[in-house]
């Protein structure tokens, strides 16, 4: 299921036939006679609206998860470049030699974290988390050495600062991990299925109303694509851009 969910087109697609041929199955039901009393029509039509209602309520709930695992991304790219920039800067308290090391090492370490957000085929993204991990294996040796050697405030500063570089990756992978539940996909799913299959049960001519019948699923298919979109951080068309990794590497003149 996670697969599926990294793309958005793919849900929409799925949704909306599952969604209409539910409806379809509820005409089909309403068609063999099984068909609501004339005195329930009226409770009938409280438990289409209450269904309604509570798929609405599960939709929003999803896509206030979505767009609140959305800006925790953007916060954390924001950090991330505050966290490789102010280490650029710390790092030229260390004596010359280390220091050109340490900065030659983050600047290539900036242009993997960007790539790590604009690539979205796994195989290369793989390929990026290895050299990414052994670029922080080098920038941690880079200042373990003069520090060590030199254990002042001032290099307890630059050790902070090359803690918080590392630490910031971590906290956006941990965040690019951190997706809506699948129990939360399943619920809407049933839930959906239940109110369309109650949508054209309720239709009182299955001719007629067959073009109405596409309304609600495209509605809820839409609101399905709209929360896998923003809740995909690779496969969705709306996404985190590094704007500020790229603002930082062309103001230190990276490539």
């Amino acid at each position: 299921m996670a697969e599926i969910l990294d793309y958005p087109v793919l849900v929409f697609a799925i949704s909306f036939v599952g969604l209409w041929l539910a409806a379809w199955l509820g005409a089909f039901l309403s068609r063999k006679r099984l068909v609501v009393h004339e005195n329930l029509r009226d409770d009938f039509g409280v438990i289409l609206a209450a269904t309604l209602t509570l798929l609405g309520l599960i939709i929003g709930f999803s896509f206030s998860m979505a767009t609140g695992r959305y800006d925790q991304r953007k916060n954390l790219e924001e950090a991330e470049a505050n966290a490789i920039g102010t280490e650029y800067v710390r790092v030229e308290l260390l004596p010359a030699a280390n220091a050109a090391k340490a900065r030659a090492l983050l600047t290539r370490y900036l242009g993997e974290r960007i790539l790590n957000y604009s690539t979205r085929d796994l195989d290369k993204v793989r390929e990026i988390d290895t050299r990414t991990a052994r670029l922080q294996a080098e920038l941690w040796s880079a200042i373990r050495a003069p520090a060590l050697a030199n254990p002042t405030p001032v290099m307890a500063l630059v050790v902070s600062g090359m803690n918080d570089v590392l630490n910031s990756q971590s906290y956006t992978q941990a965040a690019w991990w951190n997706r809506i539940p699948h129990a939360a996909w399943i619920l809407m799913a049933a839930i959906a299925f239940c109110c369309n299959v109650l949508a054209g049960y309720r239709a009182h001519d299955f001719k007629k109303e067959a073009v109405l019948l596409l309304v609600l699923p495209l509605i809820v298919a839409i609101s399905f694509f709209l929360v896998a979109d923003i809740d995909s951080p690779r496969g969705g068309l709306i996404r985190v851009s590094p704007q500020n990794l790229i603002s930082l590497a062309e103001s230190l003149g990276a490539p």
